[in-house]
């Protein structure tokens, strides 16, 4: 089988999709063909030599590189099926797509629809799922429709911040509401990107400001007290699962916890600082709390209609001991350090056959899908 791994990519996630992308091109079986295709920054796309997959298969803390060779520029052919790929004019031999691309561009939607139209199977959530998921508020919105759990908020739309009367009204009932001290986030954007931690309204000022070089929505959330922050990793097929599949039923696995050594778990904690954070799993629960985790991710991926694999976030208040649902990732961390491997791992799925379980369960998606009618 040939296996093309896409990584890069136009978002702020890039650097740390070189070295998600460089695990799992390395955790592919040596059965199968692996074949890079690297995105700049700039949105370009190039083949790359085979020299590049082999550096890494022998240093397994090698971090990708992206060669820009225009003669293995990249397009693509709408239909293309597996010769959709096409490096210099000639057509790549491409079974499926396991994109190693976190954030915009690359779990937002857009790069799924876009192996849609060249009708290609690929790894994890459908187009509609991955728009869903990246944009923080409409999945608060859909959790909250069905009675899961999530953390008080208030979304700001940019035209709040053109009218200073306005905004000067809107802050007052966002303090109000939710109270100090506050986290301030864009609302589609990963890893922490322009997230920020307000204790007062000087603060909230200047952290809504950088939440909104990062989108046109910005999420306010109430700070919990303290809180624990809880992850659980969930993979397969939530619109289908047939019961005989191994393949595509919905699994949860071991939830594991992040205990920053920062103020919060933010960019420079999570891929910067080796010291950033102790990585507890299983978490530090009773087995009724952590089987009660594993449930609601299950409930919060089906209702989203999850496929391939996610990363499920949950805080739990010290105080109450209430749990809710923070976010979920639909292309999460594939980096040593990472915790939606580490939580596999913890469960008996070790990296190479999560690697193979993901693929198997793209092709089984897309050859499901090739059965529906599209036209009469």
């Amino acid at each position: 089988m040939n296996i093309a791994v896409i990584y890069g990519g136009r978002s702020g996630e890039h650097e740390v999709s070189l070295i998600s992308a460089a695990a799992i091109a390395s955790g592919i079986k040596k059965e199968h063909k692996v074949i890079l295709i690297g995105i700049t920054k700039s949105g370009k796309w190039y083949l790359q030599p085979d020299s590049e997959y082999e550096r890494i298969c022998k240093d397994t803390k090698a971090v990708l590189t992206i060669k820009e060779d225009e003669a293995q520029a990249v397009t693509i052919v709408p239909a293309g099926k597996n010769h959709a790929f096409l490096a210099g004019g000639k057509p790549l031999d491409i079974d499926v797509v396991f994109p190693a691309l976190h954030g915009t561009y690359g779990e937002d939607g857009t790069i799924q629809g876009l192996f849609e139209m060249a009708d290609i199977p690929y790894v994890g959530c459908t187009p509609l799922a991955s728009a869903l998921t990246m944009d923080k508020e409409k999945t608060k919105m859909i959790w909250q429709s069905v009675g899961l759990p999530v953390v008080p908020y208030v979304c700001l739309k940019r035209f709040v911040v053109l009218d200073s009367v306005v905004y000067d009204a809107v802050i007052e009932d966002v303090e109000k509401e939710i109270g100090y001290p506050m986290f301030v986030k864009p609302c589609c954007a990963g890893s922490s990107n322009g997230a920020s931690k307000a204790n007062d309204r000087k603060e909230l000022g200047y952290a809504i400001m950088e939440a909104f070089n990062w989108d046109d929505k910005v999420l306010i959330e109430k700070s919990l007290n303290n809180a624990r922050e809880i992850e659980c990793s969930v993979t397969g097929n939530s619109v289908t699962f047939p019961a005989e599949s191994d393949v595509e039923g919905v699994t949860a696995y071991i939830p594991g916890e992040i205990v920053p050594n920062h103020d919060f778990y933010d960019f420079d904690a999570k891929y910067n600082d080796p010291d950033g954070a102790n990585l507890l799993i299983p978490a530090e629960l009773s087995e009724n709390d952590l089987e009660k985790i594993r449930k609601t991710a299950c409930a919060a991926y089906k209702v989203l209609d999850a496929t391939g694999l996610s990363r499920v976030d949950f805080f739990i208040d010290r105080d109450t001991k209430q749990v809710y649902l923070n976010e979920i990732n639909t292309l999460p961390g594939f980096t040593p350090i990472s915790m939606f491997p580490k939580m596999c791992d913890a469960a008996g799925l070790k990296f190479e056959n999560l690697v193979d379980l993901l693929i198997e369960e793209a092709i089984a998606r897309y050859q499901a899908k090739n059965k529906l009618s599209t036209s009469r």
